[in-house]
């Protein structure tokens, strides 16, 4: 098994299939780019051991010239399928953000931010099974040298799913988009690093990229001019 370019090959033909989905990927981030110019992505190292195929990338929203969220995106491949899957992919997603700590401290941030992802894979993708995940409340309090720091408050958002429909690695057809002006599902992975990318918005604070995902307020010392 080697990796090369941040992705990790088994298998020639496997590869090739693998390779053009992760150039999708990165066409998708253009895209976002595009609409959203407060986001920036890098390629990061690739997970070696949780399927034979993977790529990373990572994001950063800000807001003016501070950092307000980050997060990654981490594509597996394994031909064969795992346990837990519902097909040959799975996407594993990784998003934090400080919040004020009133929000942070709202019994209903979990849900919140459940649905930030959620509502953004509806509209962005033609589908996805099997999703998991977990929403953290974070305090960090500074000691010894750090001890003059502030305290902050925030969250980490980490789930998974499995696509589904995405032409190329996965069997079946992909749902064709509906009709109207809207960006509508997209049958292949980009659709899913947007919703990634959407979620990152709202925890960021900034205008969501799906219409009807509800942000939270930042924490003022992020805000940007």
């Amino acid at each position: 098994m080697r990796q090369v370019g941040g992705v990790t090959a088994a298998s020639d033909g496997a590869a090739a299939a693998f390779t053009a989905a992760v150039a999708s990927l990165r066409s998708g981030q253009e895209q976002v780019r595009a609409v959203r110019p407060e986001l920036s992505f890098e390629d990061v190292p690739a997970p070696r051991t949780l399927a034979p195929f993977a790529a990373a990338f990572a994001a950063t929203a800000r807001v003016g010239q501070a950092e307000a969220a980050t997060g990654r995106f981490v594509l597996l491949f394994d031909p064969d399928g795992q346990r837990g899957w519902a097909g040959p992919l799975r996407v594993i997603i990784y998003i934090r953000a400080d919040l004020e700590p009133e929000i942070a401290a709202d019994p209903m941030l979990g849900e919140v931010a459940w649905s930030w992802l959620t509502e953004a894979l509806d509209a962005r993708t033609s589908g996805y099974a099997a999703p998991s995940g977990t929403v953290t409340r974070v305090v960090t309090e500074g000691f010894g040298a750090k001890r003059e720091e502030p305290q902050t408050t925030g969250f980490e958002l980490r789930a998974s799913w499995s696509p589904v429909g995405v032409m190329g690695l996965v069997a079946g057809p992909a749902d064709p988009p509906p009709d109207g002006d809207g960006p509508g599902e997209q049958a292949g992975l980009d659709g899913h690093l947007a919703a990634w990318c959407g979620a990152i918005c709202a925890a960021a604070g900034l205008p969501p990229l799906v219409a009807g995902v509800t942000a939270l307020r930042p924490p003022a010392r992020r805000r940007g001019t």
